[in-house]
């Protein structure tokens, strides 16, 4: 679909959305459209594909009933997948080094802000785009995908940062909003380019939390026989990281690289083994053994050093939205100070989330200021306690805002992706039947994890 670059010249320069549409099968009792959004920000075309026949890294078993009842529609937001792609051609390993190294000292801290200066100046031929890549502007085209489908009300799925495009819609659309689920809702408040800022407990917990599972299974990975000596295991391989890089392979792995490298999103037995496969194949390096790294270790080590862009990972497109969503400090010492002032407290995962990022040197500054959510319209919030990606902090934010929302909480859970995703029966039924039978929950509720 063809959507205005900038809405305050409709009759400007155009852009193209890409948009998938899969009627009800069964028409007679469809009950309106649904919009979904798998997060990101990214491509959402596949949403469609999730819901009706599954998708083993989101919805494993989809949801049949909802592709019986709802037009399912996909949109990949302006600027990712097929919707005239931003391509800043950034070198993967430049990319990942600004976005997943931590900085806690000077000589990091100054690599650091070398790096996000060359990646805002490669961005800097698009200058002319830059301030359209905007949640408000995608929640603009959604509107225009809802017009043009003749529709009066959407209702609406998103997961992760799905659910701040849906809060922004109904914000600007309220009229036009039926049905919301938000699912691992992020904190409205401070969404752009420090958005990160405050994860580090999160993801500490859920470190923990992989640190019990480790410890369960010690005589498969040789990490410790209790989550305390996991934990001590993590910091003898920081401890060498430190002195000299560990060799790994063909790869040199240093002490700023482990926090990136060690993060989890989920707590899954196949995500927990992974991570500790890992974590065994960088304990051996760092003992000097000699260590050909395997599985997800391989894969991240490799885009380390991979020098060529990798469209498909969306880095600049997402800085740029978070760009243009909030203004980010221009000042370098804000987030050096920042850093220096929560290391006592955060010194494994904090200098990677407080880093500064090339938005602070971004060529423009956002076209608007950021929405402010603040809605009565019903909406149902899937959360986790234990969520490492958007805190369960953040997701109270967004019950904050929107009024008259349920909140439902899987407790103990260290999962980014409630519904369809985290196997919860509870989770699940509650939102089938909210969707289905426009029933919300009389009050917020918690469903057990596992």
């Amino acid at each position: 679909m063809r959507v205005p670059l900038n809405y305050r010249r409709p009759g400007g320069r155009t852009i193209l959305v890409a948009v998938a549409r899969r009627p009800a099968t069964d028409p007679a009792h469809k009950l309106g459209t649904l919009i979904v959004n798998t997060g990101g920000p990214g491509p959402s075309l596949d949403g469609v594909t999730a819901i009706a026949k599954g998708d083993p890294g989101l919805a494993p078993r989809g949801a049949p009933a909802l592709a019986a009842h709802y037009d399912l529609v996909g949109i990949d937001p302006r600027f990712f997948g097929l919707s005239n792609p931003l391509r800043c051609e950034w070198p993967t390993g430049l990319a990942l080094r600004s976005i997943q190294m931590a900085t806690p000292d000077r000589r990091s801290f100054n690599a650091s802000v070398k790096i996000a200066q060359t990646l805002a100046r490669q961005c800097g031929r698009y200058s002319f785009v830059l301030p359209y890549v905007s949640t408000r502007d995608m929640a603009r085209d959604m509107d225009i995908v809802r017009a043009a489908l003749g529709v009066r009300r959407i209702s609406y799925l998103g997961w992760s940062w799905g659910t701040y495009l849906g809060a922004v819609y109904l914000q600007m659309f309220p009229r036009n909003a039926g049905r919301i689920v938000l699912d691992s809702a992020l904190d409205p408040d401070v969404y752009g380019p420090r958005l990160t800022r405050d994860l580090a407990p999160a993801d500490e917990a859920a470190l923990r939390d992989w640190a019990a599972w480790a410890a369960r299974h010690e005589a498969r990975y040789h990490l410790g026989d209790s989550a305390g000596r996991v934990l001590r295991t993590v910091g003898l391989i920081d401890d060498a990281a430190r002195r000299h890089p560990l060799r790994v392979g063909p790869y040199r792995v240093s002490a700023d690289m482990l926090p990136g490298l060690l993060l989890t999103v989920d707590d899954s037995n196949a995500a927990n083994a992974a991570l500790s496969a890992q974590v065994s194949e960088l304990h051996l390096a760092a003992a000097g053994r000699a260590v050909t790294p395997t599985g997800s270790l391989a894969v991240k080590l490799a885009l380390f050093s991979d020098p060529k862009p990798l469209p498909e990972l969306n880095l600049s497109t997402t800085t740029a939205n978070q760009c243009a969503d909030r203004a980010a400090p221009r000042d370098p010492q804000v987030y050096f100070r920042d850093i220096q002032a929560h290391l006592a407290t955060e010194p494994f995962y904090g200098p990677l989330f407080r880093h500064i990022t090339p938005c602070a040197f971004w060529p423009v500054r956002p076209a608007e200021p950021p929405t402010v959510i603040d809605s009565d319209h019903p909406v149902l919030i899937v959360s986790a306690t234990g969520d490492p990606a958007t805190p369960y902090a953040g997701q109270l934010i967004m019950h904050r805002d929107l009024h008259d929302s349920r909140l439902v909480t899987l407790e103990g859970a260290f999962v980014h992706g409630g519904y369809l995703h985290a196997g919860s029966v509870c989770v699940d039924h509650i939102v089938a039947r909210y969707l289905l039978g426009g029933s919300l929950p009389g009050r917020d509720l918690s469903c057990p994890h596992g």
